[in-house]
C-alpha cells in the first residue's frame, strides 16, 4: 500500500535530549549539504522500491502460474508471503541497526530486493520462486521499519514534509509497477520473466546513494536513533503519519517546531507541563479493548489490501479485461492512496469520533465488491476507484494508533501490538481467496469472503474510533 510505515517516539520514562543531531552534522557545511541531498535521494529511491515486488507480480500472476504450474491455492500462499515476511523480518531491523547502522541495513535491504527480484523468475520451480520472493521481501521488511527512523533522525524539524515525500514516492512505485509491468513485459520480448526481472534494476540503483553514506558512517545515527529503531521494530511494520500522530497526541509525544526549519525538534518531558494519567508505567495493551479493536481493524484492512494487490488484476482479466488494462486498474486503486493519505489523517484529528470514517471507507469496499461480482468489466474503473478509497483504511489505522495513547511509550506499545497482531491476522486471507478461486472456478465465493470480512472491519473500526485512551482502560482493569 501507499504507505505501509509510522515514525515512533522513544520511551518517555526517562529524560531525552532536547536536540536530535543529524548524523554527521559536525562536518563542514558543504559536506553536510552534500550528504543531506544524498540522504534525500536515498530515501526517495528506497521508497520507490518498497512495493513493486508485490504489485508487479499481481499484474503477471496468471503468466507466473502457467509458467510454474502453480495452483490457485499455491498462488494464494504466495500472496500471503508479504505480511508474513513483514511480521517476521521486520522485528530483526532494530538489532541490525544497532550493530551496523540504519544506512548499512537499508543498503543491504535494497541489495536483497535487487537479488531476489533478479533471481526469482529464473528459479524454475515454485519453491525457488517463493524463496527468492522472501529474500526480496526481507529487504523490504527491514527498510519498512528503518526508513521512518532515518527520516526522524536526519530531518527532526521536517518530519511532516519528508514523510509526505517518502509516502508519495512509495505510492508512485506501487502504482507504477502495477501499470507498467505488462507493457514493459511486451516491450522486452513478451516473457513474464523479463517483465519481473526489470524491477531488479530499480532496486540496484537504490543501493548507490547509500554506499557513500555507509562508508563515511553518515547513516549510523545517534543513540536516539537506536532507541527509535527499537521502538519502531517492535511494531515490525511500515507506514507514515508521524506528523499527524504528533498533532493528535497530548504531552509526552515528540512535537515538531511550529515553524518549519526554525530549529531541531524538541521533545517534551513528562512533568514539565503537568502529570498525564497513566504515564507512570507502561500500559499493558492486551488489557485494553480499544487496543484489541485497533489490532483487528489493522489486520482486516491489511487482509483487504494484500488480496487487492495479489488478486485484483486476475479478477478483471477473468472478466475479459486486457492484461495491460487490468494492470492500470490496479495502479488506479493504488494511486488513490496518495491524496487520501494526507486528507484522511487530517480529517480524523479534527473529529471527536473517527468511527464514521471507518464506516464510510468500509461501505466503499462493499460497493466495490458488489460491482466486481455484478459487472466487473462494465464498471471496472468505478470499482477500482472505490476499492482505492476503501484501501485508505491503512492511513486511518496509523492515525488511530497515535490518537488512542497519551504518551510516546504508549504509542510505541500500541503500535507494536496493533501492527504485529494485525499482520498475523492478515496472513490467511489471500490464501483463502486462492483456495476458493481454485475450487469454485470463479470469483463469487472469493468476493463473498472479502465482503464478509469487510463487515467486522467496519464494526471494529467504529469501536477503535471512539475517544478512548489505552492508559485509562488498562488502569481501570488494574493494569
Amino acid at each position: 500500500m501507499a504507505s505501509e510505515e509510522t515514525l515512533r517516539t522513544t520511551s518517555v520514562s526517562t529524560r531525552v535530549p532536547d536536540r536530535i543531531e543529524s548524523p554527521g552534522a559536525s562536518g563542514r557545511p558543504g559536506t553536510r549539504a552534500w550528504t543531506t541531498r544524498l540522504m534525500i535521494l536515498g530515501i526517495v529511491l528506497t521508497a520507490l522500491n518498497l512495493r513493486p515486488a508485490i504489485t508487479s507480480l499481481g499484474a503477471l500472476l496468471e503468466e507466473v502460474r502457467d509458467g510454474l504450474g502453480m495452483s490457485g491455492s499455491v498462488a494464494g500462499l504466495l500472496t500471503s508471503v508479504p505480511p508474513l515476511c513483514f511480521a517476521v523480518f521486520g522485528s530483526l531491523a532494530p538489532r541490525l541497526a544497532r550493530r551496523f547502522g540504519p544506512a548499512a541495513v537499508v543498503c543491504a535491504g535494497m541489495a536483497a530486493i535487487a537479488t531476489g527480484l533478479a533471481v526469482r523468475p529464473y528459479t524454475g520451480t515454485t519453491a525457488g520462486f517463493v524463496a527468492a520472493s522472501a529474500l526480496a521481501l526481507m529487504g523490504i521488511a527491514v527498510s519498512n521499519v528503518l526508513m521512518p527512523v532515518i527520516v526522524k533522525s536526519w530531518f527532526p524539524d521536517r518530519v511532516g514534509s519528508m514523510t509526505g515525500l517518502y509516502s508519495m514516492a512509495l505510492a508512485l512505485g506501487t502504482s507504477a509497477a502495477a501499470a507498467v509491468t505488462v507493457p514493459l513485459t511486451e516491450a522486452l520480448g513478451g516473457t513474464w520473466q523479463t517483465g519481473l526481472t526489470a524491477w531488479a534494476t530499480l532496486a540496484a540503483v537504490a543501493v548507490l546513494p547509500w554506499l557513500p553514506l555507509v562508508r563515511t558512517g553518515g547513516g549510523r545515527g545517534t543513540r536516539g536513533t537506536g532507541r527509535a529503531a527499537e521502538a519502531a521494530g517492535r511494531g515490525a511494520a511500515a507506514g507514515s503519519g508521524a506528523g499527524r500522530r504528533d498533532a493528535a497526541l497530548g504531552s509526552g509525544a515528540a512535537r515538531q517546531d511550529p515553524v518549519a526549519g526554525s530549529g531541531p525538534a524538541r521533545r517534551e518531558v513528562p512533568g514539565e507541563s503537568g502529570t498525564v494519567p497513566g504515564e507512570g508505567a507502561a500500559p499493558r495493551v492486551t488489557r485494553s479493548r480499544t487496543a484489541w479493536a485497533l489490532a483487528v481493524f489493522f489486520g482486516l484492512q491489511a487482509t483487504a489490501a494484500y488480496i487487492t494487490m495479489g488478486w485484483m488484476p486476475q479478477i478483471f482479466r477473468d472478466a475479459g479485461v486486457p492484461a495491460d488494462t487490468a494492470g492500470v486498474l490496479l495502479a488506479v486503486t493504488m494511486v488513490m492512496g496518495v491524496p487520501l493519505a494526507f486528507v484522511i489523517p487530517r480529517l480524523a484529528t479534527r473529529l471527536p469520533h473517527q468511527g464514521p470514517i471507518a464506516v464510510a471507507l468500509g461501505l466503499c469496499g462493499l460497493l466495490s465488491y458488489a460491482g466486481l461480482y455484478l459487472a466487473p468489466a462494465d464498471g471496472a474503473w468505478m470499482w477500482a476507484l472505490l476499492l482505492g478509497v476503501s484501501n485508505c483504511s491503512f492511513p486511518l489505522a496509523l492515525t488511530l494508533v497515535g490518537m488512542r495513547a497519551r504518551t510516546g511509550e504508549g504509542v510505541a506499545k500500541l503500535s507494536a501490538f496493533a501492527q504485529s497482531t494485525g499482520y498475523l491476522i492478515s496472513i490467511p486471507g489471500p490464501l483463502l481467496v486462492g483456495v476458493l478461486y481454485q475450487h469454485s472456478g470463479g470469483w463469487g465465493l472469493p468476493l463473498a469472503l472479502m465482503a464478509a470480512l469487510m463487515v467486522p472491519q467496519i464494526a471494529v473500526g467504529a469501536l477503535a474510533g471512539r475517544d478512548r485512551m489505552i492508559e485509562d482502560e488498562t488502569a481501570a482493569t488494574g493494569r
